[in-house]
């Protein structure tokens, strides 16, 4: 799952992988929350349900499913960094009483669940850090552990709609496409809206997904200002290092007075893909 690239994306956690850290990760949730809550409303999520959460990083999503799948519901979770997966059970522990909800470490490629355990799965930002092959094994995972007539939904990062104004609105969309040349974790954060098709080949039923533009204008809230300041700079200090043409300068810095975010007219946009399918057959009385 580690490639080596991971390293200068930076802000790893204990698995070496980028970005996982909680301190980029709970930057990311909390400049999106509202499109992050839109995009789990697409599911279809109902009261009484058992979800798992698969990859819940340290928990972020799991007390809207709490409130989704009401009190006679119940909400599991896994994430594969051993404090990522103790964070999410601490925050859980000091919400408000709801749904049973159980938080353990586990790996998308062998989760540790029975046939048929769940009626929903949520995977969210997590698919990003999968090779192709272990894609493919983790959407069999994730169906296996899925009832009949149960629902398979995979959230991720487009990072084809990146681009910042002002600024050259290609900038980022060239870091991608020459880091992207290789096997690796650029590649892979390209592979959102191909998320239809990866659950369709997996045997999923009744696939439908949709792409969400996550815009941010000046003056940009707190929130985001953090963490597209965090995130812009290290794809610059990446592009520098591998010589890598365009005005990066402004982005190394996220105090720069002439970064473009602090610019009046600051943009930054990035999308959202969710894919959601069925597994195949119904149980009887099914809900």
């Amino acid at each position: 799952m580690v490639t080596r690239d991971h390293s200068a994306w930076g802000y790893t956690s204990s698995t070496g992988l980028g970005f996982t850290h909680e301190e980029i990760v709970d930057a990311h949730f909390a400049a999106c929350a509202p499109s992050y809550r839109a995009a789990l409303d697409e599911v279809g999520i109902r009261p009484g349900w058992h979800v798992l959460d698969a990859g819940c990083g340290t928990g972020a999503f799991l007390p809207w499913l709490a409130e989704l799948v009401g009190p006679g519901g119940k909400v599991s979770a896994i994430d594969i960094a051993v404090e990522n997966a103790a964070l999410a059970r601490e925050r859980m522990e000091r919400a408000a009483p709801g749904p049973a909800i159980e938080v353990r470490r586990g790996d998308l490629l062998e989760l540790p669940f029975a046939d048929d355990t769940f009626d929903a799965v949520w995977c969210a930002n997590t698919t990003q850090y999968l090779s192709d092959e272990e894609l493919h094994r983790a959407l069999r995972e994730l169906r296996r552990v899925v009832r009949p007539g149960g629902l398979v939904a995979v959230k991720d990062l487009d990072a084809s709609l990146i681009t910042v104004r002002p600024a050259d609105p290609f900038l980022f969309t060239d870091f991608f496409r020459q880091a992207s040349a290789s096997p690796g974790y650029a590649r892979q954060l390209l592979r959102g809206r191909d998320l239809y098709r990866w659950l369709v080949e997996a045997g999923l039923e009744s696939v439908r997904g949709r792409t969400l533009l996550l815009e941010h204008r000046a003056p940009l809230k707190p929130a985001a200002r953090h963490f597209y300041g965090l995130a812009c700079a290290r794809i610059a200090r990446q592009a520098v290092d591998l010589g890598f043409e365009g005005d990066w300068q402004p982005f190394l810095d996220p105090a720069d007075p002439d970064h473009p975010l602090l610019h009046r007219h600051g943009y930054i946009s990035e999308g959202n893909t969710v894919a959601v399918g069925a597994v195949p057959g119904e149980l009887p009385g099914d809900r």
